[in-house]
């Protein structure tokens, strides 16, 4: 028998990949869960040597007991025997289809529900998700992580089973990379008799990705148990005369005896995005495009809206909804869940899960607006800003002026005047009826809710010569009361055998307003008669519609030329393409034969506002595209076509150095990709704003593994090339081709995979019609353009601001005369975001920057400041002086902030 010392170990870690929803919806693959871990936990109680894992998901755990509640203290002891590995993360999110938040909430509630059932895994587990976002190593650092374990993404330099993943900012985690995939053991024991043999055959394998290292064996599949004899063959296998011996583990125990240090080891910086050692499945980026559009717009209102308002104006807003909304946002960030690649089920459920994400997130901001508004005079306007620096831009307010003012402008706290520009004049009879004597009384209380008629406040109610009137607005008679009125009426009725009922609302109108608002705080603005001068007013000359900053025309062909004030310009902005699709879910795929449409059968422009605070026009053109594919193999378009009418709204406003473009059609084709593309000249590469960072990319990406490496990208905030930079509302599949920037806005597939890809030489999942993905109706897609070198990434971020959070406006409903208050100012770094924890103010920022970053905090109030890691461990004092704090963070560093505030300016009674 070899020498003990002799003999290969092979640590073999039995597991199950866990995919929460996919093919089929949540609810029918819990039932499933369910069945596996009735059998997995008594065996595991059973035998003192099996060990699971868990997949690194403590979600999992939770919709297990959730159906078996009394499963908990076996659970516990399980973790407690080091027989069950369970955590870090809530789910296996993908990281490039959610906000770099988000992350950080995935693990900071893994972990603590891990910490509840008895400790999480040390390793910062990452089986199976479509590559791997640049700023994860500093994240996992952030939480205390020192390794990690994964799979797709790895590039062909890496070698070995271990590797150095190097963040921007430097930040390195060893990282243990999976040869073969978390499957690549899968079959060692489904045969008895051949598992000695196949073992060896392993190690023998794995000796050049493995070296001196014990070999890493992962046992597992996806949704599946080990076998009932997994125990029996592995002591049979260490047992016999072998080169081989086999010894269970858990991943925490197989990965133990790993060296921690990095040195030496090959280092990958950046984003993990390579096809060389596995499938990427790309396409996942652009199919179920709302998804996407829901998903980032639920982000901002929790993240930018929600907890940094009430956290500093109305603290008890928050919580627990807060919560609520960010445990959705994370359960839907899964990689089989917001990626769009499941069953049409499922990505209904995730939908929803969004949608109420976003509910919970809405009724946080309308709570805390409401309770500002409570400061601003009942004939005034509330404006609140969501950024932490002053921002002057145009918002939508609902103003109260008499209709015989020629113009009005908004009176600011300090006397100054803000330009207004007049949208509409709602009609103010909302009711002119008759009703006969008897039912005139009735027809008062039917229309009337407490005090409110036609959603406006009643404000007076006057009984005439066969006329009831009643004025309406915001603010109503607190003395009215509808059935003292109602029975008034009745008691006179008799007088007029029919009698008429007027409801007439107060002289409103709905403006564009110029408002300076300070620092995640809010202004009060009354209406007065009378103008202000625009600062760089909107016009349109010639046909050239611009601010000064930038300067839009339509050419011939429905496209645009966009040009900056030093003459730099971008000529064919917008063209459309539409081309077939004949992939699935998870790859694009060019029918054998395509067919593109980029050229109009017709174009219209027509004229909207005309400034001076937003103008425009919209551009129709008509495209003839084809219905589908011409077969099921995809061979070819369909020779029949659909006349299909693409709008784009192109948009400027006072002071904006883009230009807004909302594209609008509905989608009455299948199988197909519609793209659109800007001009960008002969570049080398791109930059894109992901997760806490900005990836620079070039015009290519690694191939291998039987998948064609399509140089098509994610981008979150932005991404750049040349002259253009597009601001971007959601996660955006992005390519630089032939000179221009294309940009995807829809993608429609029918199946979750396809068996036969002209792009991926193996089926990704199973067949399933999805016919849903196919995206049939309307579609709306929205981009900021602008022009010019030179912006920083910082920079840009703050034009991202600008596009996609706007200031929020509400009635006054106070008696207080105007005022304003300034929240939180940031200068140098990016916020990220802002909750209340602990009682203090949480702040997250990220220096968007090669190079250290000066930062400067600026809090009304502040008292104290520290620097803590993710999970909120305390690491550096920081001096306060005159209610500011500064500090330098190293460029790209993701610094986690407490303050310490004590005014009496978050003491608001809640709106009644």
């Amino acid at each position: 028998m070899p020498s003990t010392s002799l003999r290969r170990t092979v640590h073999v870690v039995p597991h199950t990949h866990w995919d929460r929803e996919w093919y089929e919806p949540f609810q029918r693959f819990r039932l499933r869960l369910v069945d596996l871990l009735d059998e997995v936990l008594p065996r595991l109680a059973a035998d003192p040597e099996l060990r699971f894992t868990l997949d690194g998901q403590t979600a999992a755990v939770d919709d297990y007991l959730e159906i078996r509640p009394a499963a908990l203290g076996q659970v516990r002891e399980l973790v407690a025997r080091g027989q069950l590995a369970v955590g870090p993360w809530r789910v296996l999110a993908d990281s490039f289809l959610c906000s770099g938040e988000n992350l950080v909430r995935n693990l900071e509630i893994g972990l603590a529900r891990s910490a509840e059932l008895g400790g999480a895994m040390p390793v910062a587990y990452l089986p199976d998700q479509f590559g791997h976002a640049a700023q994860l190593p500093q994240l996992l650092r952030g939480f205390g992580f020192r390794q990690a374990c994964l799979w797709r993404g790895v590039p062909s330099t890496v070698d070995s089973n271990g590797f150095s993943w190097v963040s921007p900012d430097g930040s390195a985690v060893r990282t243990e990379y999976l040869p073969g995939g978390y499957g690549n053991a899968a079959v060692l024991f489904t045969d008895p008799s051949a598992t000695r043999g196949r073992a060896e055959d392993f190690a023998e394998r794995m000796r050049d990705w493995f070296g001196a290292d014990e070999v890493l064996a992962m046992y597992g599949a996806d949704h599946g148990a080990p076998l009932p004899s997994l125990t029996e063959q592995v002591r049979a296998v260490s047992a016999a005369e072998g080169p081989v011996t086999l010894r269970l583990a858990t991943l925490t125990e197989a990965l133990a005896g790993r060296e921690v240090d990095v040195a030496g080891l090959t280092e990958v910086r950046g984003e993990l995005r390579s096809h060389a050692r596995a499938n990427l499945l790309p396409g996942v980026l652009s199919v179920r495009a709302p998804v996407k559009q829901a998903m980032a717009e639920a982000e901002r209102m929790v993240q930018r809206y929600a907890e940094p308002l009430a956290a500093l104006w109305f603290p008890a807003a928050a919580q627990p909804f807060a919560e609520m909304a960010w445990q959705r946002l994370v359960d839907a960030s899964c990689h089989d869940s917001v990626t769009g690649c499941g069953a049409d089920s499922t990505a209904a459920q995730v939908a929803g899960r969004i949608a109420e994400a976003e509910q919970l997130g809405s009724a946080v901001r309308d709570r805390v607006v409401d309770a500002l508004a409570t400061r601003a005079p009942g004939d005034a306007v509330l404006v609140v800003n969501p950024s932490p620096w002053l921002r002057q831009d145009v918002v939508r307010v609902s103003a109260v002026a008499p209709e015989d003012w020629d113009a009005v402008a908004l009176q600011l706290p300090d006397g100054r005047l803000a330009a207004t520009q007049e949208v509409e004049r709602p009609e103010r009879v909302l009711l002119a009826a008759e009703f006969p004597a008897a039912e005139v009384a009735e027809a008062v209380r039917r229309r009337t809710f407490g005090q409110v008629m036609y959603d406006r406040a009643v404000q007076r109610a006057v009984i005439g010569a066969g006329v009831v009137e009643f004025a309406v607005g915001r603010l109503g008679d607190p003395g009215y009361d509808v059935e003292r009125f109602a029975a008034e009426l009745a008691a006179r009725a008799a007088e007029h055998p029919v009698w008429t009922m007027r409801v007439v609302d107060e002289p409103r109108r709905e403006l564009l307003a110029a408002v300076p608002v300070p620092a995640l705080g809010w202004t009060a603005a009354r209406p007065v008669a009378g103008t202000a001068p625009v600062e760089h007013p909107v016009s349109i000359v010639d046909g050239v519609l611009s601010n000064g900053l930038v300067a839009v025309s339509v050419l011939d062909d429905g496209t645009l030329r966009i040009e900056d004030p030093d003459g730099l310009a971008l000529d064919g902005v917008g063209r459309i393409c539409d081309g077939g699709d004949a992939g699935d879910s998870y790859n694009y795929g060019p029918p054998v034969t395509d067919l593109l449409v980029h050229e109009p059968v017709a174009t219209l422009v027509c004229p909207d506002a005309p400034g001076p605070l937003a103008g425009g026009f919209t551009v129709y053109r008509t495209y003839e595209w084809p219905t589908g594919l011409a077969d099921a193999a995809g061979s070819a378009r369909a020779a029949g076509t659909v006349a299909t009418e693409v709008s784009m709204a192109v948009e400027l406003r006072a002071g904006e150095p883009f230009v807004r473009l909302e594209l609008r059609f509905e989608n009455r084709s299948r199988d197909h990709r519609v793209r659109v593309h800007l001009p960008v000249g002969p570049v080398t590469g791109s930059r894109a704003e992901g997760q806490f960072g900005v990836e620079a990319r070039g015009l290519t990406n690694e191939g291998g593994n039987g998948e064609e490496p399509l140089p098509t990208f994610p981008a979150s905030g932005f991404v750049a090339a040349g002259a253009a930079t597009v601001l971007l509302e959601q996660a955006t599949e992005y390519e630089v081709t032939g000179g221009e920037l294309a940009l995807t806005v829809l993608r429609s597939v029918g199946a979750i995979s396809r068996n036969l890809h002209p792009l991926r030489a193996e089926p990704a999942g199973p067949t399933t019609p999805i016919p849903g993905a196919q995206e049939l109706g309307s579609r709306v897609a929205r981009f900021g353009i602008a022009v010019g070198t030179g912006r920083s990434d910082a920079e840009v971020m703050g034009l991202v601001e600008r596009f996609t959070l706007p200031l929020v406006s509400a009635a006054g409903t106070g008696t207080a005369e105007l005022a304003e208050a300034t929240g939180l100012r940031v200068q140098g770094a990016v916020l990220s975001g802002l909750r209340e924890r602990d009682g203090e103010l949480e702040l997250r920022l990220i220096a968007y920057s090669d190079e250290p970053v000066h930062t400067v905090l600026h809090l009304p109030g502040l008292v104290s400041a520290r620097v803590t890691d993710l999970a909120g461990n305390p690491l550096a004092k920081l001096d306060v002086a005159e209610d500011a704090v500064e500090l330098s963070l190293r460029g790209w560093e993701i610094a986690t902030v407490r303050l310490g505030q004590g005014l009496p300016q978050r003491e608001i009674t809640p709106p009644s």
